[in-house]
């Protein structure tokens, strides 16, 4: 493998100071360092909201009653049925705080595959650019993961089973959006949204104070930077 990472002080970051401590990265210090960033991060975000109320109760990523719903929720909770949508919020949370500890390993195993060009990118990139590497690779099997789980939370909420029933034919009119036309999907995308965010702001944290990190290698890495 060629000292592909010494690049970054040179092309984009350069200072003479930067240049000299990459310099002094081995590419094993360098692959390691990442590594263990990307992987403090997955720990981390999934840690947040892996546990009750860690969807529920944060508002950024609190998963809200569909669209199509929210337009008539003043009006249930005029005739008696703020109970079905509160419980409906409540278990699409619950859900979704069911199933995130279910991204661990496939996002670890997508930090392991991880190919030199996808590390170039992410060291060189944005402030989320390994989290777009994880939507990138993992959406489409967390998505197989979480929706089951998602399944057996709301298979006994009677609201959930008639929206699904009823959105399903408004979206054949347009009247409910194809990506709300099943709530278990809906609550899945939510879900992986919420996941995606909280680790795009631990990726953040990581690359803005590196010294704040938990080993020593990502702070000489991100330090380096």
């Amino acid at each position: 493998m060629q000292r592909w990472l010494l690049v970054l002080g040179f092309a984009l970051f350069a200072t003479p100071a930067m240049a000299l401590d990459l310099t002094g990265l081995s590419n094993q210090d360098a692959k390691g360092g990442l590594k263990d960033a990307l992987i403090q991060g997955v720990g981390s975000a999934v840690g947040k909201l892996g546990v009750a109320d860690g969807f529920l109760g944060n508002p950024q990523v609190k998963i809200p009653l569909p669209d199509a719903l929210k337009k008539v929720e003043k009006a249930m909770r005029m005739f008696g049925m703020g109970k079905e949508a509160d419980e409906l919020v409540l278990r699409m949370n619950r859900a979704a705080e069911a199933a995130v500890p279910e991204a661990k390993v496939l996002l670890t195993d997508a930090v392991k595959k991880m190919s030199v060009e996808d590390a170039k990118n992410i060291l060189t990139g944005g402030d989320d650019a390994a989290t777009q590497y994880f939507k990138k690779t993992t959406s489409a099997p967390l998505a197989e993961k979480f929706l089951p789980i998602v399944k057996n939370a709301s298979s006994g909420v009677q609201l959930a089973q008639q929206y699904n029933k009823f959105a399903e034919i408004g979206a054949k009119y347009g009247l409910v959006s194809r990506d709300q036309s099943n709530l278990d999907q809906y609550v899945t995308q939510k879900a992986l949204d919420g996941l995606f965010l909280m680790m795009a702001v631990e990726e953040k944290s990581i690359r803005r104070d590196p010294l704040g990190a938990s080993t020593n290698l990502i702070k000489k890495v991100f330090g380096a930077l």
